[in-house]
């Protein structure tokens, strides 16, 4: 499927590819970037630009630091996913923590999420 793309936001892409924080990096290298299913990252959708995405599956990948469970970000966050929502999307929100903590559990979640999407899909 093809999303707007709000051209304006190209260079804050590329500045958010070269700049991730070190979960983005970590799931980026050594899981997502070798993975059976292709995933993209800082794919601009509409106004936003999401972590990692994966066509094929229609899937968004949203890594959250402390400052997504401060009240102002709740809600911007609750107005993305509303928003990726209405274009077919699922969104997952996986806790930074958990990318530090448990690697393999998040692995194992993601290609979970991923076959039961392309499941859905058939």
């Amino acid at each position: 499927m093809k999303y707007n793309h709000n051209k304006s936001l190209v260079g804050a892409g590329r500045l958010l590819r070269k700049n991730m924080t070190k979960e983005e990096r970590h799931l980026w290298y050594d899981f997502l970037r070798g993975y059976s299913v292709r995933f993209i990252r800082q794919k601009i959708i509409g106004n936003y630009i999401v972590d990692f995405y994966c066509a094929k599956a229609n899937l968004v990948i949203e890594l959250d630091g402390s400052q997504h469970y401060e009240e102002v970000a709740i809600n911007k966050d609750n107005e993305r996913t509303k928003y990726l929502e209405g274009q077919g999307l699922k969104v997952i929100r996986i806790p930074n923590n958990e990318v530090n903590n448990n690697f393999r559990g998040v692995c194992e979640f993601i290609d979970s999420e991923v076959r039961k999407s392309l499941s859905q899909l058939r």
